[in-house]
This record gives C-alpha cells, sequence and structure tokens, in this order.
C-alpha cells in the first residue's frame, strides 16, 4: 500500500466517523484544537499527521485510535460509499416502521437477498 493511500484511508475514515457523530470539521477542530481547515486536509489524505494529533482527534471523536485504523487493508471504495451508507441510515431513522419494512424489502430485492 502507498503511503499516499493509507493517508486517504484513514482521512476518510475520520471524516466517516466526523459525520456519524454529527460534527463539522470546525466542530471537530475546536474539540480537538486544531483549525478546521487543517481538519480537512486531513480527511483528504494531504496531511501526514502524527500519531499525537490522530489521538487528539480520536479522543474528539469519541472512539478508541484504533477505529481510526479500521479501514486501513480495505479497498477505498468501500470508505467512500459509507458517507451513502450513513446517508441512508439517516433517512430510515426519521421513517416510520412500514417505510422502514417496504425499504429493507427493495434493498434485498435490488441486492439479490431472499427476502424472509
Amino acid at each position: 500500500m502507498k503511503d499516499k493511500e493509507v493517508l486517504k484511508l484513514v482521512g476518510a475514515r475520520i471524516r466517516v466517523l466526523r459525520k456519524e457523530k454529527g460534527l463539522s470539521q470546525e466542530t471537530l477542530g475546536e474539540k480537538g484544537g486544531f483549525h478546521f481547515s487543517y481538519i480537512g486536509q486531513i480527511e483528504r489524505g494531504e496531511k501526514n499527521v502524527s500519531l499525537l494529533n490522530l489521538a487528539k482527534i480520536a479522543a474528539a471523536l469519541d472512539v478508541n485510535l484504533i477505529q481510526l485504523f479500521a479501514y486501513v487493508d480495505e479497498d477505498p471504495k468501500i470508505v467512500e460509499s459509507d458517507e451513502e451508507v450513513i446517508e441512508i441510515v439517516s433517512i430510515l431513522r426519521k421513517s416510520n416502521p412500514e417505510k422502514i419494512h417496504l425499504a429493507r424489502n427493495i434493498i434485498k430485492e435490488i441486492m439479490g437477498v431472499e427476502k424472509e
């Protein structure tokens, strides 16, 4: 794995965790003691962030440091799709049980999974 790939994967993971927590780059930066533009550079894989700063970011996200590396061995396409999965889950959380059941059946049909 190339150096830049690791930076992009960890940055993408930080972005996913930040969005899961409902935080802006600015808010995460404030919580961790960083400028929001630095957070953006990390998320885009432009900065080779130190381990100490990663620990501060993990603390600001209220996650274990190891969670920032959850996707290091994964395909970058999976990391990029996490944002879409988070959006889908967010939509479903605002829906009633009937619509959730319907959405589940549609997803199963699209993915070729047998219905119960």
